[in-house]
């Protein structure tokens, strides 16, 4: 039975008082499915190696996004004018920070079977992280797009790695030490790599 159907069957079941084969028509037909939760397994580390493998491109809009702590300094630096609310409030926040922190997203839910790990994370904003939850990309009719080059767009992690060299008081911040820890590993790897 199509789900608005069902819904019209139990209005009316309501309607008439007839709460028991309301349920059991929900129970049967569409019955209620939690979403697991999940905790993310991934940290820092995981995260740059996603951003770097993505090159710094959220997958589900072709468009280049900035490693997080980017824009920290830059609301450390201007707070007035680039605000920062440590649980993203939006009223106090600069939308840089929706639009354009890179996080990262399971390509297929682990509500739905995906696997919680690299080969199912990638790299997206937290708007799109945000309003895709626990949907499908089919569900969504969004497509995924090709990564991109970190050697073209680094999402500003070689400016951010420069700049905290040079001003450590940035590194104060214990988030801001480990994505800094965390980057320079990876960047070192793939510098040994090439």
């Amino acid at each position: 039975m199509e789900k608005i159907c069902v819904l019209k069957t139990v209005c009316e079941a309501i309607r008439t008082g007839a709460l028991d084969t309301a349920a059991d028509l929900l129970r049967c037909e569409y019955p209620f499915a939690p979403d697991q939760v999940i905790k993310r397994t991934y940290g820092p580390q995981e995260a740059i190696r996603i951003f770097i493998r993505d090159g710094f491109i959220d997958r589900y809009t072709g468009e280049r996004l900035v490693f997080p702590p980017v824009l920290r300094v830059i609301s450390m630096a201007l707070p007035i004018d680039f605000p920062y609310h440590p649980n993203w409030k939006t009223d106090v926040t600069h939308r840089a920070y929706w639009e354009l922190s890179a996080t990262v997203d399971h390509l297929i839910p682990v509500t739905h079977g995906g696997a919680d790990d690299d080969s199912n994370w990638v790299t997206t904003s937290m708007a799109r992280n945000s309003a895709k939850m626990n949907w499908t990309l089919e569900q969504l009719g969004w497509t995924l797009h090709p990564p991109g080059d970190f050697h073209i767009w680094d999402g500003l992690v070689g400016w951010f790695l420069d700049y905290v060299q040079v001003h450590p008081e940035f590194l104060a911040n214990g988030s801001m030490r480990n994505w800094f820890k965390a980057a320079r590993v990876e960047i070192g790897l793939r510098t040994r790599a090439l």
